[in-house]
């Protein structure tokens, strides 16, 4: 089984991708965690993702496909995967179906995260972060017990630069010019399945209703 989730920011696709892989134990892909990998292992490879990074550019789409293909021909991947923010856009999209051409393979479905805007803002500039152990905590949803600090250290909490509302709109217009064109992509290829995205809980157990109905046709 080879699924592709797709959806703006902050729809909660890497929670589902983590709930998903506990239920049907397959690997997520994630492009920015391959990179840091590459970064971390100082490959040939990450030497020269960690410059184009380093200048502030966009890593090219050749080189995200050079570390996807590598990454889908590793063992743990033979029952299938899950991409998560991948592909971001129609040509990488196009260069994917040609990899998995070569490897005999197919993306079996995609779903897309399905949340308005307005509440996507919402829910992102109610995020906060403890500085010191990382915790998530929503100011909208999930509030800490004592403002501004963390329940589990104590820690103080802070808004993340990239969960500003100025930055969030920013996002949502590259999202629309970039990734948005995929919802149509697939469509047309009658992969495409549309998820409320309103929870996480209630995005998961669509998409294992639908998985769970396609594994057993």
């Amino acid at each position: 089984m080879r699924l592709i989730l797709l959806g703006p920011p902050g729809v909660g696709k890497g929670t589902v991708a983590k709930k998903l892989q506990e239920e049907f134990k397959l690997p997520v892909i994630s492009t920015g965690v391959i990179l840091r990998e590459e970064i971390s292992k100082k490959t040939k490879l990450g030497q020269k993702v960690k410059e184009i990074m380093g200048r502030g550019d966009l890593v090219p789409d050749n080189i995200i496909l050079e570390i996807i293909k590598e990454r889908i021909k590793r063992k743990d991947c033979e029952s299938g995967y899950i991409f998560d923010g991948f592909p971001r856009n129609v040509e990488q999209a196009k260069s994917l179906e040609k990899v998995n051409k070569e490897l005999n393979e197919h993306i079996n479905c995609v779903f897309y995260f399905e949340l308005p805007f307005n509440q996507i803002i919402d829910r992102l500039t109610s995020r906060r972060v403890c500085k010191r152990c990382g915790t998530n905590y929503n100011l909208s949803f999930n509030p800490p017990k004592k403002d501004n600090v963390c329940d589990l250290c104590g820690g103080e909490l802070y808004q993340r630069e990239d969960d500003k509302e100025e930055t969030i709109k920013n996002r949502l217009q590259v999202f629309i010019k970039q990734t948005l064109p995929l919802k149509k992509y697939y469509q047309e290829k009658k992969l495409l399945a549309i998820v409320n995205a309103n929870t996480s809980r209630e995005a998961f157990l669509e998409i294992k209703n639908i998985l769970k109905k396609e594994l057993q046709k």
